[in-house]
Parts: C-alpha cells; sequence; structure tokens
C-alpha cells in the first residue's frame, strides 16, 4: 500500500512538472497595414485615383498632402478649412479622433489601439 501512495505522488509531482513545462502558444500576428486598411478604410477610402470616388477622399499620396485639398471631393466645411499637411502625427491623432483634431468633420472612424494606428499610417507612406 505504501508503495502504491509513494506512486501516486510521483505520478502527481511529475503531472505539475510537465504542465508548468508546456511551451506558451505563440501570439498571433498582428494583421499587416494593407488588409487592416482593406478591412478599416477601404469601404470610405481608395489609394488608386482611377476608382470613383466613395464617402472619404482617395488617400493616395496622403503623406505631406494639404488637408481637406484633393481634387475633386467635397469636403466638409471644417475640413476645407484646415490649414496643415498630413504627417505621421497628424494622421495619428486624426486615426484617433477625428473630432479632436478638426471639431466638425463628419468622419467618425476612430481606432484606440496604437499598433493598428501605427501600421494603417505605415501602408499609407508606402503608398505615396
Amino acid at each position: 500500500m505504501r508503495a502504491i501512495v509513494l506512486g501516486l505522488c510521483t505520478a502527481v509531482v511529475l503531472l505539475v512538472r510537465v504542465a508548468d513545462a508546456q511551451m506558451p502558444l505563440p501570439s498571433a500576428k498582428p494583421p499587416d497595414g494593407a488588409t487592416l486598411f482593406k478591412q478599416q478604410c477601404a469601404v470610405c477610402h481608395t489609394l488608386n485615383l482611377s476608382e470613383p470616388m466613395r464617402q472619404g477622399p482617395p488617400l493616395v499620396k496622403i503623406v505631406g498632402r494639404s488637408a481637406g485639398k484633393a481634387e475633386g471631393f467635397k469636403y466638409s466645411e471644417a475640413l476645407s478649412k484646415a490649414d496643415f499637411a498630413w504627417d505621421d502625427a497628424k494622421l495619428d491623432a486624426w486615426l484617433t479622433n477625428p473630432q479632436a483634431v478638426i471639431p466638425g468633420v463628419t468622419m467618425v472612424y476612430r481606432q484606440a489601439k496604437p499598433e493598428t494606428r501605427a501600421a494603417i499610417i505605415a501602408y499609407l507612406k508606402e503608398q505615396n
């Protein structure tokens, strides 16, 4: 009987150690900027001037472009009066909360995750 109890105790100790030694699952690879753009931005924006206008302006060469000035797009009054060029910081603030950047704009999209905003901005820069 003593041998059985000792054997069971040893088995429990070994099971606990094996459970502790299990390898963690690999973390999911975050989506890349192209995928995020397609999922979250392409409903309203294009990256190709030959495509028809959508609800938002085309984002071709957005980095460095004056805000509210894409040819052929009718901007809200607030955005058409903007006096800055799009850069990483402005795009990040815009994707975080457009109304905080320019009160009165019609864009309602907000992205709380900094890594998602960074991936989208990096993708837009690649398209320049």
